[in-house]
């Protein structure tokens, strides 16, 4: 370890010897209140702009591999329009269940639903490896439409065809984005498209972040609204049971599925499943913090709940979370305690059975036996098999 790095991880430590004094002055990471108030102090600091319904605009259809998807795409107000897909089982024109499939961050923004999903093409060639590594190597939103659900996964702010370009970039980092690829480049290492464009996408993150809390929103906050006016299409939309949609997300994709569920309207989310984003603030703050997405890190979180409460926020409505005990971006016993205080948030709500936690030695993913456990639960929930 360099001399830089123990300089820093000190300097992260002595944010912990802050909490006494923090807390002195109100609760920091409060645990026990109601879900309501919850939503409502999550919904105040995020802040998300303002939004309404919006009009889908259908374009090329395909059927590949027991599905028929279409292109969906939106206007949000602001950048380029949302780019998605719709995945259906081939062939059924029927009500389905629906499901909001929502992307991990990564460190992959170049893509955005590629990294979940296929489209009319099949797997872009750049995600099959990060999929190995985090996915069974499977584009999971397809596989789930082929068990029976209606699947919409879109871009949010920030990656994909909502990513920035590069050109409007500030200097500040640019010049970190310059140095990566000078070392790429010293090393012999060559670089995809996508793989330039991340380089640049990863330092301009803090830049955004920035600039969001001075106009009074956040990074959550942005990709929340996003992640509503989704949730809020699916619903609406012709061929989708009535009742509420599933939410599913691993990594980056778990945080948005615990802020869209916990800001939803009552009766649009269904179930959320949220994998390898689950630990207490406590055992974050030491070493871990910086490692994580803008969207579990928004400024003022701490004044609003831990972070298992805000996941337990909609209770007793269906939870599952799936925690990899040998996961690098969390501490096992930061896990471990968020489970049981999500467990004992649900207990306390006479919903118990609602609330579904795996613990599983495995690393940052949703794969393997969380994967199964994630399924077949939905299919519980959502399918009532």
């Amino acid at each position: 370890m360099s001399e830089s790095t123990t300089r820093a991880l000190a300097d992260l430590g002595a944010i912990s010897d802050l909490l006494p004094l923090l807390r002195s002055t109100g609760p920091v990471f409060p645990i026990g209140d109601d879900g309501a108030d919850v939503s409502a102090r999550l919904r105040e600091v995020l802040n998300p702009p303002p939004w309404s319904s919006v009009t889908p605009v259908l374009g090329r259809t395909w059927q590949r591999d027991g599905i028929d998807g279409v292109e969906v795409t939106w206007e949000v107000g602001f950048g380029a329009p949302t780019q998605a897909w719709l995945l259906r089982p081939a062939g059924e024109a029927g009500e389905l269940p629906g499901i909001v499939a929502l992307h991990c961050h990564g460190g992959m923004k170049f893509f955005g639903k590629e990294k979940v999903a296929d489209g009319p093409e099949g797997p872009e060639p750049d995600v099959v490896a990060f999929r190995e590594e985090c996915y069974d190597g499977r584009a999971y939103a397809n596989d789930l439409a082929r068990a029976g659900y209606a699947v919409l996964v879109h871009d949010a702010f920030g990656w994909g065809s909502r990513r920035t370009p590069v050109e409007d970039m500030p200097g500040r980092s640019e010049g970190v984005a310059a140095l990566q690829l000078a070392e790429a480049e010293r090393v012999g290492r060559a670089l995809t498209v996508s793989q330039v464009y991340d380089a640049h996408a990863g330092p301009f993150e803090d830049a955004m972040a920035k600039a969001l809390g001075v106009l009074g929103t956040s990074w959550g906050g942005v990709v929340g609204r996003e992640d509503l006016i989704a949730v809020d299409l699916l619903h609406r939309l012709d061929g989708v049971a009535p009742g509420g949609v599933g939410v599913i997300g691993m990594s980056g994709g778990g945080a948005r599925a615990a802020t869209v569920t916990a800001l939803a309207a009552p009766g649009q989310v269904r179930a959320t499943v949220i994998a390898s984003m689950m630990s207490t603030y406590d055992e974050l703050l030491d070493g871990h913090l910086h490692s994580h997405t803008w969207m579990l890190n928004n400024p003022g979180l701490g004044r609003v709940a831990d972070w298992p409460t805000v996941a337990a926020a909609a209770r007793p409505q269906p939870l599952f979370v799936g925690y990899g005990l040998r996961d690098s971006l969390f501490s096992e016993a930061g896990m471990r305690a968020a489970h049981e205080q999500i467990g004992r948030l649900y207990a306390a709500a006479g919903a118990s059975e609602k609330y579904r936690g795996v613990l599983a030695d495995l690393p940052h993913c949703l794969a393997g036996e969380l994967r199964t456990e994630a399924f077949a639960w939905l299919d519980q929930v959502m399918l009532e098999r």
